[in-house]
């Protein structure tokens, strides 16, 4: 099954909004610290309403306490970064594929890119606008990959 990480997030909204999708579609959702926010944050519980039950929710307090969880798992790291090197859209997912987005103001580190199987981007059609949302990022990347593998029906 899919699983969507936030390497340390720095936005409580954003983190809930992701929450929130990540509800709706049954797909794990992993915390990488540290954050830029107490995970008991009202914003951050605001932004995902009252679908925090329904959260498959992991929380893993360093990046390498998170490798560790990781290794003992199937799946590829696919990073969601500004420089990836594919069209999300061209990219194959895979139903194991663990899909990892950094944090709003740096996304993604060298070294975690470097650790990825393989680097997307969501391409922008205007040169001056860096990039998408955090949380907008992640749901086009999820819903894009569930469309791959038949899960919108």
């Amino acid at each position: 099954m899919l699983k969507v990480v936030l390497v340390h997030p720095q936005i409580p909204p954003n983190t809930g909004n992701i929450a929130r999708t990540c509800a709706a579609t049954g797909t794990e959702l992993h915390l990488v610290g540290p954050l830029g926010f107490e995970i008991s944050d009202r914003y951050l519980k605001r932004a995902g309403l009252d679908y925090w039950p329904y959260v498959k929710l992991h929380y893993h307090p360093s990046i390498q306490v998170f490798e560790a969880v990781r290794q003992q798992q199937n799946g590829r790291w696919i990073g969601f970064s500004t420089g990836g090197r594919s069209s999300y859209i061209q990219f194959s997912f895979a139903p194991d594929d663990w899909l990892l987005f950094g944090s709003e103001t740096v996304g993604l580190s060298a070294s975690m890119l470097e650790a990825c199987n393989e680097t997307v981007r969501i391409p922008m059609s205007q040169p001056h606008v860096r990039s998408l949302n955090l949380s907008v990022s992640v749901a086009v990347g999820l819903f894009e990959a569930r469309r791959q593998l038949g899960y919108l029906e």
